[in-house]
Order: C-alpha cells, then sequence, then structure tokens
C-alpha cells in the first residue's frame, strides 16, 4: 500500500473540489486522516452523512488542528478572513493552500496571515463541472488534469514538492506558474469564457421574441455547452470576476476587438475572412484534443455525478 503523502490533510469548504479530493485522497491512500469544514450547518450535515471526511468539524480552527496540510476550498473572496481565522490553530511546519482560480488576489488576502514556520504554497487545479456540494465529488476529476502550482517568494522547496507528489498522487498532471502569468492565462482560457457564457444565456433569456420553451426545446451543442458554463456556482465565478479585473478586462477587450472585426466581415460578406479566422481557430480545437484534455465524447471531463 502507498505511504500517506501527509498524516492529516484539512479541507476547509467541502464544495466540489474539496469533496472530489477526499475520495481522490482516499482512493490513492495520500493522508492518514482527513478532516473537514464548511460555513453551512446543512452541508457539513450532508457531508456527515456521506462520510465524506473522517471527521466534520463545526468550527474551521478545529479543523486544521494538527493537520499537515491545509487547503482553502472557499470562494476566493472569503480566503483572507478564513485564513485569519485558522492562523492560531496551524503547526509549526504544517502547509497551507488553496484551489482559487485566481492567483494575485488569493497571495495578498491570505499571505499576510501566515504564521512563522508554516509554509505557503497556493495551487489551482483546472478541473470542475458545473455541479456543486459535497455530494457531486468524484475520485477522477484529476485523473490527466492539470494543477498549477503558484509557490510565494522563498517557499521552501520540499513544501512545494510535497504538495505536487499529493496532487500527483490524485492523478493530475502538475506545472508551476507565476501567479501574474497565471490570472492572465486563467483569463484567457477560463475566466472570459465563462463571462460570455453567461451573457449569451442571458441574451436568450432578454430576447422575448425566442420563447423559453424553444431555446430549452432546440438547444444546439453550442448553446447547450453555454448553458452547461453558465450554471456553475454563482458566488464563486462573482468572486473570481471581481478579484482578476484587470486581467479579464484585458481578454474582454482583445475579445470585443475580434468580434467587431467578424461583425464587419459579415455584414460586408467577406467569406474569405471568415473561412481563414475559423482554419485558424479550428487548429486550437485539435491542439487541445492532441493534448488529451478532451476526447470527441460529448461529456467528456465533466462528471456524472449531480
Amino acid at each position: 500500500m502507498t505511504q500517506p503523502v501527509y498524516d492529516r490533510i484539512a479541507l476547509i469548504g467541502l464544495g466540489l473540489i474539496a469533496s472530489s479530493m477526499a475520495h481522490a485522497i482516499r482512493r490513492g491512500n495520500l493522508a492518514g486522516e482527513i478532516t473537514g469544514y464548511a460555513r453551512s450547518e446543512a452541508t457539513r450535515e450532508t457531508a456527515r452523512r456521506i462520510n465524506l471526511c473522517d471527521r466534520i468539524c463545526d468550527i474551521a480552527a478545529d479543523a486544521v488542528e494538527d493537520a499537515d496540510l491545509v487547503v482553502l476550498c472557499v470562494p476566493v473572496g472569503a480566503m483572507g478572513p478564513v485564513m485569519e481565522e485558522i492562523a492560531p490553530k496551524l503547526k509549526p511546519g504544517a502547509t497551507v493552500s488553496d484551489v482559487g482560480s485566481v492567483k494575485r488576489h488569493v497571495i495578498e488576502a491570505v499571505q499576510p496571515h501566515i504564521p512563522q514556520g508554516v509554509h505557503f504554497v497556493p495551487a489551482h487545479p483546472l478541473a470542475g463541472t458545473e455541479h456543486s456540494g459535497p455530494e457531486a465529488g468524484f475520485a477522477e476529476l484529476y485523473d490527466n488534469r492539470w494543477c498549477l502550482l503558484v509557490p510565494v517568494e522563498g517557499t521552501d522547496p520540499d513544501a512545494v514538492e510535497r504538495l505536487r507528489t499529493l496532487w500527483e498522487g490524485m492523478g493530475a498532471n502538475v506545472d508551476e506558474m507565476d501567479a501574474d502569468h497565471h490570472d492572465l492565462v486563467l483569463a484567457v482560457t477560463s475566466h472570459a469564457p465563462h463571462l460570455i457564457a453567461y451573457t449569451m444565456v442571458g441574451v436568450a433569456d432578454d430576447l422575448r421574441r425566442v420563447t423559453d420553451s424553444e431555446v430549452i426545446k432546440y438547444s444546439a451543442a453550442g448553446f447547450r455547452d453555454f448553458t452547461r458554463i453558465a450554471a456553475s456556482d454563482p458566488t464563486m465565478w462573482r468572486d473570481v470576476f471581481l478579484t482578476n479585473k484587470d486581467a479579464t478586462l484585458e481578454i474582454l477587450g482583445r475579445f470585443t476587438e475580434e468580434l467587431f472585426a467578424l461583425q464587419r466581415a459579415i455584414r460586408t460578406g467577406d467569406g474569405e475572412h471568415l473561412h481563414d479566422y475559423f482554419t485558424r481557430t479550428r487548429a486550437i480545437r485539435r491542439g487541445i484534443i492532441e493534448a488529451g484534455q478532451d476526447t470527441a465524447a460529448p461529456n467528456f471531463g465533466r462528471g456524472t455525478k449531480s
């Protein structure tokens, strides 16, 4: 049997990401014990009912006591206050990490509360489904997905390597990235696409000449994917856009310029421009498939749990 990477792991927040971590950690025997905490009493009761963790605590500070790794799995806007709350109970030598999809803001909010002798290794697993809550998790969520580690200056290399070993044990591919570059990359690959999806679904809702029943009944694959993305947790995405404002606005500005160019091509009947543009963008899709980050299967990587 594999030797555990950490004796005790504390998961603060028990949504899709944390619950999937709990399942993947158990699958790989990566921790001696998993403790958990969620702000909502209903969420804690659900987690207890499904035996998500070895121990569910009603107070966040109790969950992190004697933990070797603490993972903040709360919305990015809540990470600073949560870190301030649990800091006094962290043991020397412990590592604090997170799973937020914004990194510069998380570092600025969390790092001031990291006690002396405690390591801080921000992280971001690039995985998810439209489902949320402790019952949404499944052990395979991270298999062949990427997890980006974003160590702060002066981080102990051994702490980084140990966290890398954990994520690889959960099935992920692991890479390291600078915080500001991470936020720009994710604005391109995740944040702006989510905002565009929310907008397109909102347009359909506002376009009263097309009825709700028609939108639902005649949805083509593209719109169905938009609705899947737009079904993501609203609190999490509100915080993402407010905390990664600059990078998201930069990418949305570029998007608007491209959209205007396509509008002009359609208006003027410039079929050559449209064909060349679609040919170029099609190559991105092929690259994603060749990299093993999707397949032709329409529901790949989105999970079957609800």
